[in-house]
């Protein structure tokens, strides 16, 4: 959602042009982090992403960020918003904070927008696939790469592809020797920097450059400022 290395909102695949179509402004945001306890990281990250809508031309009314700080707020919270944004960072530990808050009850009548960064999109699926990410969790036995999300989508989404392709974690290649094994007998999506799942009328569309992983191997099943149904 994001430009690599900028805090400017990517416009690839028409992402800014569809938020003109959909998103209230001035709107009421709500900041859903990946880390319950580290205020200072998450102000600085929210108020970070706060500025690339700004910088774009989006207005808000209030920009709140939920953490430990206001957790127990949650649901009011979520209630009195029309954006809510999810996180980037490490998703298993999003995962708990989103379980704790009891977050995908909260959802359940929630009718307004939704924009899931990175871990928050992969946090969006039915069932998350949490490939390893910091040192040790690849060779770690009891690290748990399959677990439950919000169940908002039943897509699997891998994001950074650029950063994954090239990535070597614990001596392994990120793509080749951790997630096309994984793959077996499941689908991954995965997609580069501003390439984005459109959920929409009940339709699921991906718009940008996106790669199934399949039983080992992957195929790109749609490119740049193209649409493909799901």
């Amino acid at each position: 959602m994001v430009c690599t290395g900028t805090n400017t909102l990517n416009p690839k695949n028409h992402f800014i042009d569809e938020l003109r179509r959909f998103l209230p402004t001035p709107c009421k945001a709500l900041y859903i982090c990946s880390d319950l306890n580290n205020r200072t990281k998450n102000d600085i990250y929210a108020g970070a992403l706060k500025m690339s809508f700004v910088d774009a031309g989006f207005s808000f009314e209030k920009f709140i960020v939920l953490d430990s700080r206001r957790e127990e707020n949650a649901s009011d919270l979520i209630k009195e918003s029309n954006l809510l944004l999810f996180a980037g960072g490490h998703v298993p530990t999003q995962n708990r904070f989103f379980n704790k808050i009891g977050l995908k009850e909260l959802l359940k009548d929630y009718k307004e927008m939704i924009i899931g960064v990175s871990a928050g999109s992969m946090n969006c699926a039915e069932v998350v696939y949490a490939p390893p990410e910091l040192e040790g969790e690849s060779t770690d036995s009891d690290y748990q790469r399959f677990f439950p999300g919000l169940g908002l989508t039943k897509i699997q989404i891998l994001p950074h592809l650029q950063e994954a392709a090239v990535e070597v974690l614990d001596g392994l290649r990120c793509l080749e020797d951790i997630v096309f094994p994984d793959s077996q007998g499941k689908s991954f999506y995965a997609i580069p920097d501003g390439s984005y799942l459109f959920i929409h009328d009940q339709k699921e569309e991906w718009r940008g450059e996106v790669h199934l992983i399949k039983d080992r191997s992957m195929t790109k099943i749609c490119s740049n400022d193209e649409i493909v149904q799901v």
